[in-house]
């Protein structure tokens, strides 16, 4: 399935949001969550796994049992914020799971092994090094 958000508008929402993620509302929000459950999807295709960032974007991933109706048998959700610190790792699982800011059920739902993603990553880091504004600089 091809990323419905422009990768470059995915691009650009990470640095604003790496900028001061505490300040990032919808319009940064948005693209970055959308972009970054693109790519783990990507990443690690299939069906076993919704991945939920309420009200941006849910997912399917992880190889298993695909499901087609009702709950899936395997959940996580969690909001934009601890979305993000997880995917550009700003954030472990185990401390997120802990502080009670990931819902996870089910089997193949412990995605600490799938994150960081290593692309978010290194836009983030890259753009906090060099101060990189948040409508461009070389990421």
């Amino acid at each position: 399935m091809p990323p419905r958000t422009d990768p470059e508008d995915g691009r650009r929402a990470l640095i604003a949001w790496a900028a001061d993620p505490a300040a990032a509302r919808r319009p940064v929000l948005a693209p970055a969550v959308r972009h970054t459950l693109e790519l783990f999807a990507a990443e690690n295709p299939g069906g076993a796994v919704e991945l939920r960032v309420p009200p941006y974007a849910a997912v399917q991933a992880i190889a298993g049992t695909r499901h087609t109706r009702g709950t899936p048998p395997a959940v996580v959700e969690t909001d934009a914020a601890t979305w993000l610190a997880l995917a550009v790792g700003d954030l472990d699982w185990e401390r997120a799971r802990a502080e009670g800011r990931i819902h996870a059920s089910g089997e193949r739902s412990d995605l600490s092994e799938l994150l960081p993603l290593p692309g978010p990553r290194r836009i983030v880091r890259t753009a906090r090094d060099h101060g990189a504004p948040a409508e461009g600089g070389d990421a």
